[in-house]
């Protein structure tokens, strides 16, 4: 089995699984988990590099936020 076969089974699960996972991806439990990962990273991120990059980085948690989750 080589990758373009991987590829392919990945592609057809997408593809028959498509609206039990965006239900999924839109999820109280999604929202939770995306929360708490996207805080841990942008806290990482903060800690690391200098200060003016921080509203950046907020902003693109955000960003992400919006997509994965509820609220």
């Amino acid at each position: 089995m080589g990758i373009e076969d991987l590829v392919n089974q990945g592609k057809e699960f997408l593809e028959q699984n498509k609206e039990k996972i965006a239900e999924t991806l839109h999820s109280d439990q999604a929202e939770q988990v995306s929360d708490n990962v996207l805080d841990a990273a942008a806290d990482f991120v903060k800690k690391i590099a200098p200060d003016s990059v921080d509203a950046q980085v907020d902003g693109v948690r955000d960003s992400i936020d919006k997509s994965i989750g509820n609220e």
